[in-house]
C-alpha cells in the first residue's frame, strides 16, 4: 500500500491542473477527502476544482469544509482535464452525470476504501481496511510533505468521525489519527454539530410522518429482523435532500432489528436506499445484488418501482446476504 501511496504522491506532485470528484449525494468522507487534497494541491500552485455529479450547489452542512472556495458545480467543469482524482467512489456509476469524464481524462487517480471498488482508474490507492478514505488522503498528504494545517485536518476529521459512525467502528490507529488531527487545531464540538447534529425545524414534522409509517419485520434478514421506513417525494420537498439522510440513523436504533433500511423517493418511482447493519448481516452484499455497494455495515443502492416492490427486492437480497 505504501508503494501505491508514494506513486499517487508522485503523480500529484507535478500536477498543474486537477479536478477532484466525489460520489453523488456526497457525505463528509467524500467531501472532506476531496477538499483536503484540493487545498494541499491548491497551496502547491495547481489549478484545482472539486465537484459532485448531482449537486448544483454544495450541501449546506458540508460547506464548512470548503475553506478555499474550490467547489465548482458540475455544469461549470472544463470539457476534460489532464488529471482527474476520484475519491470515496467504488465505481464510475457512483459519479452520476460525471461518469463520462472518466474516459475523457488524461489520467485518473482513484482513492477509495470500499471493498467493491472496480479499479477504474489509471492509478489506484484502494484499501478496504481503511476506516475512511480520509485516512488514505492523510497518507498521501504526508507523502507529499505537505503541511497538515487546520483546514486540511478539519476536512479529514470530518471524514474520519462520520465514516466510523462517531468512532463506533474505530481501531487504535483511528484514534491516533484523530489525535493528530485535533492537535492540528480542529475544534470537534462545533464541527460535529454542523455536520451531524443540526437540523432545520422542518425536519421534525417530516421525521414524525416518516417514523409513523416505519415497520418492523422480525423474520426478515434471516430472522435477524428488518426495520424500514419510506420517505415519499412529497416529504422531501419540505427539507433539503441531505436532511433525509439522517432518518436511517434514527430507525437503526431499533433493538429488535439488526438491519435498517430507508427508501427515499427522488422522483415518482425512483428511489435511493440506505442500508445499515448492527453487525452480522453483510448489507454491502445485499446492496451489490441490487446494483449498489458500500461497506459490510453501511451500504446503499438506487431502485425503481413502487415502495413495496423495492422492499420485496430488499427482503430477498437480505435473505441471501452472507453473515459475518
Amino acid at each position: 500500500m505504501q508503494l501505491d501511496i508514494d506513486h499517487a504522491a508522485a503523480v500529484l506532485r507535478d500536477a498543474t491542473d486537477v479536478t477532484l470528484l466525489g460520489h453523488i449525494r456526497p457525505d463528509a468522507d467524500a467531501a472532506g477527502s476531496a477538499f483536503a487534497l484540493a487545498r494541499v494541491l491548491h497551496r502547491r500552485g495547481a489549478t484545482v476544482r472539486v465537484s459532485f455529479g448531482d449537486s448544483a450547489s454544495l450541501p449546506e452542512s458540508l460547506s464548512v469544509l470548503d475553506t478555499d472556495g474550490l467547489y465548482v458545480p458540475a455544469q461549470r467543469l472544463p470539457e476534460s482535464e489532464p488529471l482527474l482524482v476520484v475519491l470515496d467512489t467504488a465505481s464510475p456509476s457512483r459519479l452520476g452525470r460525471l461518469e463520462r469524464r472518466i474516459p475523457e481524462a488524461g489520467q485518473v487517480l482513484v482513492v477509495d476504501h470500499h471493498a467493491t471498488n472496480t479499479r477504474f482508474g489509471t492509478h489506484h490507492v484502494v484499501d478496504d481496511t481503511a476506516v475512511a478514505t480520509a485516512v488514505l488522503v492523510l497518507a498521501i498528504v504526508d507523502a507529499l510533505g505537505a503541511e497538515l494545517d487546520e483546514p486540511v485536518a478539519r476536512c479529514l476529521y470530518a471524514g474520519l468521525v462520520t465514516d466510523t459512525s462517531g468512532f463506533r467502528r474505530a481501531t487504535p490507529d483511528t484514534h491516533r489519527i484523530a489525535a493528530r488531527l485535533l492537535a492540528a487545531g480542529v475544534e470537534p464540538g462545533g464541527l460535529i454539530r454542523t455536520l451531524v447534529d443540526e437540523r432545520p425545524f422542518g425536519w421534525l414534522p417530516m421525521l414524525a410522518e416518516v417514523l409513523a409509517g416505519a415497520r418492523l419485520e422480525p423474520s426478515a434478514a434471516g430472522g435477524r429482523g428488518l426495520v424500514h421506513a419510506v420517505v415519499p417525494a412529497e416529504l422531501t420537498t419540505r427539507v433539503r435532500l441531505e436532511e433525509t439522510e439522517g432518518v436511517i440513523d434514527v430507525i437503526r436504533a431499533t433493538r429488535e432489528a439488526e438491519v435498517a433500511a430507508v427508501l427515499k423517493e427522488q422522483s415518482p418511482g425512483s428511489w435511493t436506499v440506505s442500508l445499515r447493519s448492527a453487525g452480522t448481516v453483510d448489507v454491502a452484499a445485499a446492496a451489490a445484488e441490487l446494483g449498489g455497494g458500500g461497506h459490510r455495515l453501511a451500504a446503499g443502492c438506487s431502485a425503481e418501482g413502487t415502495a413495496e416492490e423495492v422492499l420485496d427486492r430488499i427482503r430477498g437480497a437480505l435473505g441471501r446476504a452472507p453473515l459475518a
